[in-house]
């Protein structure tokens, strides 16, 4: 595995936005995974919506995502990560949420490269490789 997608991402995906899925395309869906806190995020936005066509609309496409891409696990590695990480930000002053933590921690854990639009958080985690696929390259 050598890419780990945050959840911007992978609602980047749910659009079909066509530099995110030009990209994956270009790595290869072998080579991209998806951690469980971005899936429960995914499911949580998608069950605050009520009923409706986006609503259906929404949770085929992540449906659909979600069985052409592999997960990472969060394994006993990924939670020392997750301490780790967390640990330091805190002694840095640098405080992130839990759930960008725990999914830095399943690239970090994995030495993969996080996918996120969200640089400014995720580039203050200690040995994190982080890339946008929204940027224009």
């Amino acid at each position: 595995m050598k890419y780990v997608l945050d959840t911007n991402t992978f609602s980047a995906l749910m659009k079909g936005e066509h530099a995110v899925v030009d990209r994956l395309a270009s790595a290869g869906r072998a080579n991209v995974a998806v951690p469980q806190p971005v899936l429960a995020e995914i499911a949580y936005g998608i069950a605050r919506l009520p009923a409706s066509r986006r609503r259906a609309a929404l949770t085929t496409r992540a449906d659909l995502l979600t069985r052409e891409l592999a997960r990472v696990a969060w394994t006993d590695d990924v939670s020392e990560a997750f301490g780790q990480i967390k640990a330091s930000l805190e002694r840095q002053g640098e405080r992130i949420e839990d759930m960008d933590v725990a999914v830095a921690a399943h690239a970090v854990a994995t030495d993969a490269v996080l996918v996120t639009a969200d640089r400014h958080h995720m580039t203050r985690v200690p040995g994190l490789a982080v890339e946008n696929w929204s940027a224009r390259q």
